[in-house]
């Protein structure tokens, strides 16, 4: 499987920027969660999503031992060493230790990603040390 051209990935993803953060919701400019992010970027660069997402609580992720969200991710795209992620690759993070990660960004330089954040929508800001070392799994979009 081929990977989507990350220039094009962070391109789409850049067109994101300012929705406002909607629970659940996946539609530019109107409102996003970061799955809903991932899906529109995956929606615009690869096609339609190939299964729907059930409904999911805000507390989805704090229980449970089944990554749920890497486990999806790797039937559809593939995977890479964290350490080898760079620009358009889809990162997860896990935002405590020892629970699943549940947060979804796109890296967009060496130093930046970009994400929806809860009260600030769409943002794009620098890939902190603190947020590098919650990212947990990392995923090339295919081609189209």
């Amino acid at each position: 499987m081929k990977a989507a051209d990350p220039v094009h990935v962070i391109a789409i993803a850049r067109s994101w920027l300012g929705t406002p953060y909607h629970d659940q919701a996946s539609l530019r400019g109107v409102g996003c969660d970061c799955l809903g992010l991932a899906r529109g970027v995956w929606r615009e660069v690869v096609g339609p999503e190939p299964f729907p997402i059930p409904p999911y609580s805000r507390d989805w992720g704090e229980t449970g031992p089944r990554e749920v969200l890497a486990d999806g991710a790797r039937a559809m795209m593939p995977e890479l060493d964290p350490s080898e992620a760079g620009p358009g690759t889809l990162i997860l993070f896990r935002m405590m230790p020892r629970a699943i990660a549940k947060h979804v960004g796109i890296l967009t330089g060496p130093d930046t990603f970009l994400h929806a954040y809860e009260r600030l929508g769409v943002i794009e800001e620098p890939l902190t040390p603190a947020w590098a070392r919650k990212i947990a799994f990392a995923f090339l979009f295919p081609q189209r």
